[in-house]
């Protein structure tokens, strides 16, 4: 007698794609003069119709951001090259060929980056007439090399502030920028979305986020003092995942500094790569800390559905459930690699050449992430967080867990 044939096995039903609307999130780390390679990814995002509801930023980034914030979308892109064209104006005079060999530009880049230790950058900050050994203690002049009055008018001169702060909704983009309490240690953000804590953002705001010791002084605010907010995390992407949201999010995270380097050769890139590992290292942290969040959502969200009506309201269970988001959060890492050539001073080599140079990487990453088919196959899954990293080498990390 023939064994009768077993019933195919059925799978599990994928999830639905979502079709809830989704945030779009600009995450942009502190990184001096890399930060031309943010300007760059921003284009080509705004080229491709991907305009942000909300920027979040950290010194350099928070720069950006806000010139990006502070104007209407069809200024953003000629505001944020004006900025660049402005830094690197002193240093535009003098291009490396590419034949000249990799030493050749070493050794170009670092005298252009003492020239700037020299001389400072335009419309950003300035030497000291009398350096600060020889300023009288206590005073702001005894506590900085340089001087950066020359970047609030900078600021003040390509941001609306107004803009930044206004209500209207049909206008608003969200920005957030943080920077650290000078005495307490303590990071604050100052977020447009809550003027009751700090009144409306200013030029000041944006420079205290930036304000990197010994360099440049600290920036005073409603009486506190702050400095640049990559001394405690160079990335505000924690932050952004921990706000209440009703939607998915969207969140592209722009790193100016790599996680992975090749082992040092001599002192000079062991500075380097000290350098890199330091201000890398949190967007790593946060990012493994809000898929562990995103799981432990999902879990509260089945053990909810299990459990009796009654328990809807046990305040345990409610602590659970507000540990993570039911919403699906998609992460597309953009990650400035250094050219062999770059140096331990790649983020203060204010050159034209170097500019323009991380400009066009920054769009080439993200119109190589999107026309990637990873990207175009991206799923939302609820409670779920998709890490995204398409730019070579190509890596996808999925920490999503399906609800049953």
């Amino acid at each position: 007698m023939a064994t009768p044939a077993k019933p195919a096995r059925k799978s599990a039903p994928k999830p639905e794609p979502r079709v809830k609307e989704e945030l779009c999130t600009l995450v942009l780390q502190g990184g001096g003069a890399l930060g031309a390679y943010q300007a760059g990814v921003y284009e080509a995002m705004d080229a491709h119709g991907l305009r942000p509801h909300w920027v979040a930023g950290v010194s350099i980034g928070a720069i950006n951001a806000a010139i990006i914030a502070g104007n209407p979308p069809e200024r953003r892109v000629a505001r944020l090259r004006e900025f660049w064209d402005g830094v690197s104006s002193q240093l535009k005079f003098v291009d490396m060929p590419k034949s000249f060999g990799t030493e050749a530009r070493e050794m170009l880049n670092e005298s252009r980056a003492a020239m700037v230790a020299a001389l400072g950058v335009p419309g950003f900050f300035t030497p000291r007439f009398l350096p600060a050994p020889f300023q009288t203690p206590g005073t702001r002049a005894a506590l900085s090399y340089y001087d950066t009055a020359p970047l609030q008018h900078t600021l003040e001169r390509l941001i609306d502030f107004d803009l930044i702060n206004t209500t209207d909704p049909r206008h608003k983009v969200r920005l957030s920028v943080g920077a650290v309490n000078v005495t307490t240690g303590n990071f604050r953000y100052f977020d447009s979305t809550d003027p009751d804590r700090h009144g409306p953002i200013g030029p000041r705001h944006i420079m205290a986020s930036g304000a990197l010791p010994p360099g440049f002084p600290p920036i005073e605010i409603d009486g506190e003092f702050y400095w640049d907010g990559g001394l405690v995390s160079n990335t505000p992407l924690q932050y952004v995942i921990d706000q209440p949201r009703a939607h998915d999010m969207l969140v592209l995270q722009v790193d100016l500094f790599s996680a992975r380097g090749r082992l040092p050769r001599n002192l000079g890139e062991v500075i380097e790569r000290e350098k890199d590992i330091r201000f890398a290292s949190r967007t790593r942290l946060n990012t493994d800390l809000v898929a562990a969040q995103q799981m432990l959502s999902a879990a509260a969200q089945r053990l909810a559905a299990k459990l009796p009506p009654k328990m809807a309201d046990d305040p345990d269970l409610k602590e659970l459930l507000n540990a993570g988001s039911p919403d699906a959060v998609t992460i597309l890492h953009l990650i400035h690699r250094s050219k062999h050539y770059e140096t331990q001073s790649k983020d203060y080599e204010f050159s034209r050449q170097s500019m323009l140079e991380h400009w066009a990487a920054g769009q080439g990453d993200v119109q190589t992430s999107l026309a990637s088919p990873q990207w175009a196959s991206r799923r939302r899954l609820p409670a779920g967080i998709t890490v995204l990293d398409l730019t070579p080498p190509t890596k996808i990390h999925n920490h999503h867990k399906v609800a049953r």
